[in-house]
């Protein structure tokens, strides 16, 4: 929302004196901009669990680990060697799992 700066400013007295039913009314045009989701749109994007997905293809291109890469021994997520906080007995851990 754009402000006006060389519009006079309320003052505490000002701001004390706003009617119940103002504040009220204030919220409620606020409001009145949301946009109303149909439920039947969202459902329709769901999967539900069970569901028969055999004649659904994945196609995912998968990158192998790089040189300066390693894979964490706790969370097993593949982290940069600048995430690599310790090494003990050949076990790499990052830096989020040794915290």
């Amino acid at each position: 929302m754009a402000t006006d700066y060389d519009s006079p400013r309320k003052t505490d007295d000002d701001l004390s004196e706003d009617s119940l039913q103002e504040l009220q009314a204030r919220r409620t045009d606020k409001s009145s901009g949301s946009i109303d989701i149909d439920e039947t749109d969202l459902a329709e994007s769901l999967e539900l669990p069970g569901a028969d997905l055999s004649n659904e293809e994945l196609s995912l291109r998968v990158i192998p680990r790089q040189a300066d890469e390693f894979t964490c021994a706790r969370c097993f997520l593949v982290h940069h060697r600048s995430q690599l906080a310790v090494e003990k007995n050949n076990q790499q851990i990052c830096r989020e799992c040794a915290a």
